[in-house]
């Protein structure tokens, strides 16, 4: 299946590691041209090299997702680089552990997840719609997660609320894009195995795998599958959506 991105041009948001890089490995190896953001200067540089490597038409742009200035600094060098913008993965973001119930949670760790997660999909989307609307194309997907549409677990509150969070903006978004040629949708993966799953102990990891009903965690190639797709010509009446990639699973009660 063709998905019409070649020549397109994307910007994925903490995409050098994980599952952002291989958003960017995946609409790369379907001739879009991507730029990188990532607040890790040195793996983000390890990423682009990697990319071009692979004959990828890519960028980088060193920034913290959830500063202003910095987006600001990333679009318009998306602009001035390739001169359009016709995809957005907001994909930054900060994991968490089950640690602290919401009687117990300081104002300063709820503050922080909601501003990484929330904040930086606002302001890229928020940045980059003008040049897709004088495009005539754009497709933005946001990153919410099965912590939001399963229910949560105790001791992520404030993750589950800023993917909740996310979702809605996803929502609203769709409907004020949709009118010019752009969607908006969100994807909520389930636990993925990138990197930060490798520091979970044995058990867990077989307990995750035990309670899916797939016997596995997600791929990240997986994960990027779907966002192509939602980013391609074929997906033009998927809008408003939030996605699962979670194997059935949906509920994430620590059992």
């Amino acid at each position: 299946m063709n998905l019409g991105l070649d020549g397109r041009v994307a910007i994925i948001t903490g995409g050098a590691r994980g599952i952002g890089l291989e958003h960017a490995r995946t609409l790369g190896g379907e001739g879009a041209t991507v730029l990188v953001n990532d607040i890790d200067a040195g793996r983000a540089a390890e990423a682009i090299d990697a990319l071009r490597a692979s004959g990828i038409r890519a960028a980088l742009h060193v920034g913290d997702a959830a500063d202003e200035a910095a987006v600001r600094d990333g679009i318009a060098r998306a602009m001035s680089e390739f001169g359009r913008i016709d995809i957005l993965v907001n994909n930054a973001g900060i994991g968490v552990k089950p640690a602290r119930h919401v009687e117990d949670m300081p104002t300063e760790e709820w503050d922080r997840m909601v501003h990484v997660h929330m904040r930086s999909s606002f302001l890229w989307s928020r940045g980059v719609v003008p040049h897709m609307k004088a495009g005539g194309f754009g497709r933005i997907v946001n990153t919410s997660s099965s912590n939001f549409t399963g229910g949560g677990r105790p001791g992520v509150a404030h993750y589950s609320a800023a993917k909740a969070g996310i979702a809605g903006f996803t929502r609203t978004l769709a409907k004020e894009v949709g009118p010019f040629g752009i969607t908006a949708n969100a994807i909520a993966p389930g636990f993925v195995a990138t990197e930060l799953i490798g520091q979970f102990t044995d058990d867990m990891r077989e307990r995750l795998h035990r309670q899916n009903p797939v016997g596995r965690m997600c791929k990240p190639e997986e994960v990027a599958a779907l966002v192509a797709f939602l980013c391609s010509t074929h997906a033009a009446f998927i809008n408003g959506e939030c996605v699962c990639i979670d194997g059935g699973r949906r509920d994430f009660y620590w059992g």
